[in-house]
């Protein structure tokens, strides 16, 4: 007997109320997707969740929009005060491990709230906190949040307190218990109520987050939308064993085949991204980097020229492998191999998002083969090697050794690796500014092989 085809429900088919269905049509969500489809009907009726689903699955809107109905029905269902109905304030909070995915999270609780007057702030370091005390005083309905800013209000802001909470969401959760986080996270659910709804979500599943699971969900259910560490099957992955020396020259030979993709690279260490920045920016190509090592407001003017397509290649660390929803990211290449081999499924899964094809490439020196096999074993398979003649990839040797050149003399006179944090305003102009858009001024033509 032939097995019947899945058929897809609709938002409103699985209990999602008008009002929220037609601003996920407004999204341009059409369909839920697999995550959102089999974990709304269990939030819906109340029940704490645990969803484990690959990055670019639809997680925001699978805990978003049973919080947003639950607030709805709050409000329309409690008994009127004074002729007004109740506005709860600190309804729920959203716990995010970096600053960049809790502003994307906020813009879509936003988006999705829209009709229905939703107030939500934003607590992540820095930015102002004085800003973000007086978002608190306005009485929000949902915070989202990093753990250490979360609890510095929660313990010096006058007034602020998180006791009529009623959701929690610890978003990218196996981040969230790593030792940065971990004292601040526990120290907030000391203080939150314990009769709350919990949502736990994340692309990879710990002994860490296991245990956290047993401490502050109360018979969850769990949902898998993915195997333990998968990718999505529109994702092209390969590898291309190179020499330290010459790695370099293949970066500059991939981006030039694909030269109208946006692209993200990633490398371990924050002055790598500048200095890969500089190098392709001198060989005419658009690049921007972002790092921990820049300011807030820097790190998100980047993100901004890039999602603008103002520059099509963004360099970065892991800053951005999590959770950031760019979809029109044609390709991620790991410059630098990830020492932790989870990192490898949050880089990748930048690329490939809701249901588009996207390109992952692993260039891997003699020094990282054992954290390159790290990944095919994590993966369950082996890759397939990235196509190229070396004779063709190392004519551009000559070209490349020039403009790491200027690169280094670039990062010699700005500061090079004694810059501090908040110091790099002259640099981040460079690439945020009006200057020299299409690269170094010695430089500026379109790299062509």
């Amino acid at each position: 007997m032939e097995e019947e085809s899945e058929v897809v429900k609709t938002f409103a088919e699985l209990g999602v109320r008008e009002e929220l269905v037609k601003a996920c049509e407004r999204l341009g969500w059409k369909n839920p997707s697999k995550i959102q489809a089999e974990a709304l009907p269990y939030a819906l009726e109340g029940k704490d969740v645990i969803g484990l689903a690959q990055t670019g699955s639809g997680k925001t809107g699978a805990f978003a929009l049973p919080i947003l109905q639950a607030l709805l029905e709050y409000v329309n269902n409690a008994e009127p005060k004074k002729g007004r109905r109740p506005d709860p304030a600190f309804f729920a909070c959203v716990l995010s491990p970096t600053r960049e995915l809790a502003i994307q999270i906020a813009e879509q609780f936003e988006a999705l709230g829209s009709d229905i007057s939703l107030r939500c702030a934003v607590l992540v370091g820095g930015i102002d906190r004085m800003q973000q005390t007086i978002a608190l005083g306005k009485r929000p309905h949902v915070i989202v949040a990093t753990p250490g800013r979360l609890w510095d209000h929660m313990s010096d802001t006058k007034g602020f307190s998180l006791k009529t909470l009623k959701y929690l969401v610890l978003d990218e959760a196996d981040r969230l218990l790593n030792e940065d986080f971990e004292k601040s996270l526990n120290q907030i659910l000391e203080e939150i109520p314990r009769d709350r709804k919990t949502y736990l979500f994340s692309a990879t599943m710990t002994k860490k987050v296991r245990k956290l699971q047993r401490a502050c969900l109360r018979n969850p259910v769990k949902i898998e939308a993915a195997s333990k560490y998968s990718t999505v099957d529109t994702l092209k992955q390969q590898y291309r064993f190179v020499a330290a020396k010459y790695k370099d020259c293949y970066l500059v030979y991939i981006l030039t085949e694909m030269p109208d993709s946006t692209s993200m690279i990633f490398t371990r260490t924050c002055d790598g991204t500048r200095f890969m920045a500089l190098m392709l920016r001198s060989l005419g190509f658009r690049a921007i980097p972002i790092s921990g090592q820049m300011t807030q407001s820097k790190r998100l003017g980047a993100l901004n020229k890039f999602k603008a397509g103002e520059c099509n290649i963004l360099v970065c660390t892991d800053v951005a492998s999590r959770g950031l929803d760019i979809p029109s990211v044609d390709m991620v290449i790991n410059y630098d191999i990830p020492t932790n081999s989870k990192d490898y499924i949050h880089r990748v899964g930048r690329t490939a998002r809701a249901g588009r094809s996207g390109v992952g490439i692993s260039l891997v020196n003699q020094y990282e083969l054992e954290w390159y096999l790290q990944i095919e074993k994590l993966i369950g398979k082996k890759l397939p090697e990235y196509p190229a003649e070396e004779d063709e990839v190392l004519s551009l040797l000559e070209r490349v050794s020039e403009a790491k050149k200027l690169s280094a003399m670039n990062m010699k006179e700005s500061g090079g690796r004694n810059k501090r944090r908040g110091e790099d305003d002259e640099e981040s102009e460079r690439f945020l500014g009006g200057g020299n858009k299409g690269g170094n001024k010695k430089s500026s033509k379109k790299f062509k092989r």
